[in-house]
């Protein structure tokens, strides 16, 4: 990897306890980095840790033992505020909010220094870049899932993070808004600076988004593989049948099916 990294992730552990003084490993091991403005992928079996990793990422989770490393700044001793967006699978808007009004939620902490009007003309670009032009006014109500999701990702946008930390955005959407939202998502990720880091159970939507796919065994969580992505972008659906794509998802299913 060429340069320094912008994550960088060394023989990371974490412990929980349990009820009875015991304890469950949920990360064993782990050592990734991860470059500037790259698009990372993270897959595994449920319960494996994705979440978790996430959750120290963000800060959320201090490490039991190990080095997290942001812009070669410990996680710990980092102020995080404006740096990190998140993207869940569900949008979690607030439904008294419209669509506007839920972009500036973040702005409102986050750039709360910058002029409103400033902040609002970011917001209805954001929105617009996203394909919601003219639904500004709009309550969460009054949008499709896929809409509501697109509001949830302009408002990680908007203060322009310098990670994107996504946790299965697109789960539950329908496979034509799927594939859409990939389609917006890379498009969007080609404009920002952000580094995304993306936890998805498809395994063809990671090998399609991604650079670099980090393959996770079933708890403790640790990184069995970490497969660079070899296609150019920019990339679209038409990529899914060339032969190429289908043997390395097939490669990455049989990591974490072996039996497949």
């Amino acid at each position: 990897m060429a340069g320094a990294p912008h994550i960088h992730i060394e023989d990371l552990n974490l412990h929980y306890r349990t009820k009875g003084n015991g304890s469950v490993t949920a990360l064993q091991g782990v050592t990734i980095d991860i470059a500037p403005r790259s698009f990372v992928s993270i897959v595994g079996p449920s319960g494996c840790g994705k979440t978790t990793l996430l959750k120290v990422l963000s800060g959320v989770l201090r490490p039991s033992s190990g080095k997290v490393l942001l812009e070669n700044t410990p996680i710990g001793e980092t102020d995080l505020s404006g740096k990190v967006g998140y993207v869940f699978q569900r949008p979690l808007l607030l439904p008294w909010r419209t669509a506007l009004d839920n972009v500036l939620l973040t702005t409102e902490i986050a750039r709360k220094d910058m002029p409103l009007a400033q902040r609002k003309a970011e917001a209805r670009e954001w929105l617009k870049l996203t394909g919601l032009a003219g639904f500004e006014d709009r309550l969460p109500h009054e949008l499709s899932g896929g809409m509501q999701q697109r509001v949830s990702l302009s408002r990680a946008l908007a203060f322009r993070p310098s990670i994107l930390m996504m946790d299965e955005p697109f789960a539950a959407l329908d496979e034509i808004t799927r594939e859409t939202m990939q389609e917006e998502l890379l498009r969007l990720w080609s404009v920002t600076e952000s580094t995304v880091i993306f936890i998805t159970h498809s395994i063809s939507e990671a090998v399609l988004l991604s650079e670099r796919v980090i393959v996770m065994t079933a708890r403790p969580g640790r990184v069995d593989e970490i497969i660079d992505i070899p296609f150019p972008r920019p990339r679209d659906e038409e990529l899914r049948g060339r032969p190429e794509f289908t043997s390395l998802v097939q490669h990455i299913r049989h990591k974490l099916h072996p039996r497949v």
